[in-house]
């Protein structure tokens, strides 16, 4: 991965006030996402989603080709409404009852914009509390995000779990 700084944000053609209007707006969005998820709201979260959409949770790595090796997740948009529909039925047994969530989302960086899409990455650290106890989840994400109307919707979402590499037992909430 390329390492970069953008340290003069005229170089994207935005003043220091666009760049923090845009920076406030992107984390609010990706706040606005973590509440949903952490409550359970999946008609919402599906709605966040463009219809181009891509939602990857690679396994074995943070690199891998989802075209190629295995992934946790690989959803396009049609699979992520059927991600859905399948949370909303009740018969997820891992989820009888429902986890409850709290997730932290730090480290907000807007990596690149370009025209009305944003390249951004973030940090997220997942509380779950179960039947089964206490995880913590970890990852680092990254997403394109669309301005569609004023208002911001998920084209590419990956989540790339700290822990991977390791047997993943039960991931049945959105992540």
């Amino acid at each position: 991965m390329n390492a970069q700084i953008e340290i003069n944000p005229t170089e994207r053609g935005l003043d220091v006030c666009d760049e923090i209007e845009l920076y406030h707006s992107v984390a609010k969005f990706l706040y606005l996402e973590a509440r949903l998820q952490d409550t359970h709201d999946y008609d919402g979260w599906e709605a966040l989603w463009e219809e181009d959409a891509i939602y990857w949770i690679p396994a074995n790595g943070s690199d891998t080709d989802p075209e190629q090796q295995m992934s946790i997740i690989y959803d396009n948009r049609s699979r992520i409404g059927v991600r859905v529909a399948q949370l909303k039925t009740g018969r997820r047994h891992t989820q009888t009852p429902r986890s409850e969530l709290a997730r932290i989302i730090s480290n907000i960086e807007v990596v690149h914009v370009e025209g009305n899409e944003v390249e951004v990455r973030a940090n997220a650290q997942i509380h779950e509390e179960n039947l089964r106890g206490t995880t913590l989840w970890a990852a680092r994400n990254e997403y394109l995000l669309r301005n569609v109307e004023g208002a911001f919707r998920l084209v590419r979402k990956k989540v790339v779990l700290v822990n991977n590499e390791k047997p993943v037992f039960t991931l049945s909430f959105l992540v």
